[in-house]
């Protein structure tokens, strides 16, 4: 089976357009997620708790570790952001809890299972056995328990090709979501190789249904700016009802976006953008001394942002699932305003054990960093 290839299964049976829904929800809010890695995963983490139906679209270009190894191997879809995503939308549950350990579990052998995550291959497993990409992860997220649904953002394995401009001038050519993750010098144009891949209808189902749409945070050129860079991904984005939300990353940009300020990052995604129109941002101020002016900067574009810590605190730039998902909440009912010394939880989540007072004016927030 090749991942842009979608033969029959061996035993034919419906498959909903989305597998979950939570108990007592008749259509309640509809969350796509965007993106890769631990960005998306920790959006979905968060979402988890807020969204009656959660889809996360996956960016399908990783060619390091063991999805790269596994890609060279087979023609099929780089397996491990999307183990991730299905790990993330996990129960704490003990079915969840242990289920969440045996897909993320790495071998540690002297042979060739060396560094492959179990997930990965439990994947690949069910693409071969069930001849479809789409089936074989409804099927893990069966097995897992997950609380939402995990879909590629293209049918076939893309790869990430970036123009990177060095400090004396040099031009050159990166190829490889990995090699451009690490790539140092300025970012001057990417592209998707194939440049036009199909995009699953249930993903374009899903984007078309939503009340809200996320994308980032996470690898701004390798795990966010590629879905805005699919022509028919994008278009399904530009004409959904849905809002539309930006997700900032709680630390200064490494390797690929070493230099840009927020702002910075905040243009570079725009310009992917070509039409869509974001309604919400939001950034965490206690990680990032530039918030404000990002805040002031993504009002110019007509987008409401909502300046809120997410972070686990002690200056880790970890997100707080809980927080994150307080954040969430109160720009999905459009609370743009002060918050109380104590934020609220998430249902079913302790609160956090380092929660501060937070306002959400800049004298409030220049205290709080």
């Amino acid at each position: 089976m090749t991942a842009g290839t979608r033969r029959p299964l061996a035993h034919p049976r419906p498959r909903p357009s989305s597998p979950y829904t939570a108990v007592g929800a008749d259509r309640g809010l509809s969350v796509v997620a965007l993106g890769g890695g631990h960005g998306l995963a920790a959006n979905l983490r968060a979402l988890r708790h807020l969204a009656d139906e959660l889809t996360a679209v996956v960016t399908v270009a990783d060619n390091g570790g063991s999805s790269g190894r596994i890609r060279a191997e087979m023609p099929v879809l780089p397996p491990g952001d999307l183990r991730m995503a299905l790990s993330a939308l996990c129960e704490d549950s003990d079915w969840g809890v242990v289920w969440r350990d045996v897909v993320q579990h790495r071998f540690r052998t002297d042979g060739e299972l060396d560094g492959h995550a179990l997930g990965n291959l439990l994947i690949v497993a069910l693409w071969q056995i069930l001849g479809d990409p789409i089936a074989g992860l409804d099927k893990v997220g069966e097995l897992l328990g997950a609380r939402g649904r995990v879909l590629p953002m293209a049918l076939e394995p893309l790869d990430i090709e970036a123009r990177v401009a060095d400090p004396d001038g040099t031009v050159r050519t990166v190829r490889g979501q990995a090699e451009v993750a690490v790539a140092t010098g300025r970012v001057e144009e990417l592209r998707l190789v194939p440049d036009a891949p199909t995009v699953p209808v249930e993903v374009l189902d899903a984007i078309g249904g939503a009340d809200w749409i996320i994308i980032g945070p996470g690898s701004w050129y390798t795990s966010v700016l590629p879905h805005l860079m699919i022509p028919e991904l994008a278009e399904a984005i530009r004409t959904s009802p849905a809002r539309r939300c930006i997700t900032m990353n709680l630390a200064a940009g490494t390797s690929e976006t070493a230099g840009m300020d927020s702002s910075s990052l905040l243009d570079a995604l725009l310009e992917h953008a070509d039409g869509i129109r974001f309604d919400a941002l939001i950034a965490d101020p206690t990680l990032r001394d530039d918030s404000f002016d990002l805040a002031e900067h993504a009002e110019r574009h007509g987008i409401q942002a909502l300046l809120r810590q997410v972070s686990v605190g002690s200056g880790r730039p970890v997100h707080d699932p809980v927080r994150l998902a307080a954040a969430y909440r109160d720009v999905f009912d459009g609370v743009y305003g002060d918050v109380s010394d104590l934020e609220p939880t998430a249902p079913g989540e302790p609160a956090a054990d380092d929660t501060e007072p937070r306002k959400e004016t800049r004298e409030a927030h220049g205290t709080d960093r």
